[in-house]
């Protein structure tokens, strides 16, 4: 598989989920997650977020930038380390604006909490399931019987 192949697999997955768990660390070191809706892109090594700042979030991030991002379409999923920074970029923020961010802020598009969250992939690891439930069943039992690691998809790690 191609490196442009790992990308569109990845793509599919990420644009085939409503939200994601952002996780961050606090400055006494504990790891908190949080669901933040999935803005629609072509990821090419960047996601985007809407957060509001200032917020707990955005001050986990100035302290300890490294964050992970998850994704679930169904049995395939999407893990994300990268850099997350906070980005106030009115063009950005314009070309992501919907009517659900509109609900998070009370000030609409004009609340002076209105931030995007940027998070620049440094690795990602990718399980894509492609087998109906009852073919991963199947591979299961044929494991548990041979002893061999059931072959119920693909699983990769892509360095960006």
């Amino acid at each position: 598989m191609t490196h442009d192949d790992e990308l569109k697999k990845i793509n599919d997955i990420i644009n085939g989920t409503r939200f994601a768990t952002v996780t961050t660390r606090t400055s006494d070191g504990d790891l908190v997650s949080r669901p933040l809706a999935v803005l629609s892109h072509d990821f090419e090594g960047t996601v985007w977020f809407f957060t509001q700042d200032p917020s707990p979030k955005t001050a986990d991030i100035a302290h300890d930038a490294h964050v992970n991002v998850a994704y679930s379409d169904g049995p395939s999923t999407v893990s994300l380390a990268g850099i997350a920074t906070v980005s106030r970029d009115q063009a950005r923020i314009d070309e992501f604006w919907n009517p659900w961010a509109e609900a998070w802020f009370e000030g609409g598009r004009k609340d002076p909490t209105v931030a995007l969250l940027q998070v620049d992939a440094t690795s990602i690891e990718y399980w894509d399931i492609d087998k109906p439930a009852i073919a991963r069943a199947f591979e299961v039992v044929k494991g548990l019987i041979t002893q061999k690691a059931p072959d119920v998809g693909e699983s990769r790690t892509v360095e960006l």
